[in-house]
């Protein structure tokens, strides 16, 4: 089950605490990374090189699923596994500087385990994980405007192009809905290299392309918003072995946001102590 997390990476924990120390006395900030596949592990997907701008405070509480930018702020939903009573499905706003995490909306964590968020036209979007089941919020009172059902056995990440709301459900299919009717205006089946690319969870679109966090791996992938084919991806290993070694427990790496107004990408996790802020060629 999505929810039904352990740390993924306990054999790295040494190595990621090594990489830890050497961050902290050399700094992370404007390092390029280029986490390469090693030889013969054809066919590979094209690796996107990227540096690490900054670091920022998170809630450790969160169990991120959702992340977006809406008016110059930081959004984030976070969902309520029953292993983890401390944590709510709850959305609100993440302050970088001190990590405070400030509530909008709570539903109850015993019905819905809060899933991904998406703004579009002065609204906010959200998705449940089992229930087949999202919500509509006014996006400046947080006040629910609407309920909608989707076919998709299970709610995960979402996105918009501006037009549809894209949702993924953990399999290799992204669902574009029509956001007036909540009905499905198409599906996108993601290849990647000849296969069938799943496990699709937070989504954000940037430029034409879809960028997907893969569960259960460090990797983001993007994907054609047109063809479906996965065209480069970023090797965020990394990054998550850091993170491991300076918060044993903390999740896998979920949420991308993207602020159109200055290009800044943010990316974090599950009970993670800390949001990056990445730069790489969209």
């Amino acid at each position: 089950m999505k929810y039904r997390h352990r740390n993924i990476f306990p054999q790295m924990i040494l190595i990621g605490w090594v990489w830890s120390v050497f961050m902290t006395i050399a700094g992370c900030k404007n390092q390029e990374h280029d986490d390469t596949q090693p030889p013969g592990s054809a066919p590979s997907t094209p690796l996107i090189p990227y540096v690490t701008k900054a670091i920022y405070a998170h809630d450790t509480s969160l169990f991120t699923e959702g992340l977006a930018f809406y008016n110059g702020l930081l959004y984030e939903s976070g969902g309520a596994p029953p292993e983890y009573p401390f944590t709510r499905s709850v959305i609100g706003v993440s302050d970088l500087t001190s990590g405070n995490f400030t509530p909008k909306i709570e539903i109850d964590r015993s019905k819905y385990f809060g899933e991904g968020i998406v703004f579009l036209n002065n609204k906010l979007y959200q998705l449940t994980y089992k229930n087949q089941k999202g919500f509509v919020y006014d996006a400046t009172t947080f006040k629910k405007i609407d309920e909608f059902t989707y076919a998709n056995t299970e709610g995960w990440g979402i996105t918009t192009d501006g037009k549809s709301i894209i949702m993924s459900d953990g399999t290799e299919y992204l669902t574009f809905l029509n956001p007036g009717t909540y009905k499905p205006a198409r599906m996108l089946r993601v290849i990647e290299n000849g296969m069938i690319r799943d496990s699709l969870n937070e989504l954000e679109y940037i430029n034409g392309f879809i960028y997907a966090n893969i569960w259960g791996r460090p990797e983001i992938v993007k994907i054609d918003a047109a063809s479906g084919e996965v065209v480069a991806k970023l090797n965020l290993n990394s990054i998550v072995n850091a993170v491991a070694a300076r918060k044993p427990g903390s999740q896998e790496m979920n949420g991308i946001a993207y602020d159109s107004a200055t290009g800044k990408v943010l990316i974090t996790g599950k009970l993670w102590p800390s949001v990056y802020e990445i730069d790489f060629q969209k």
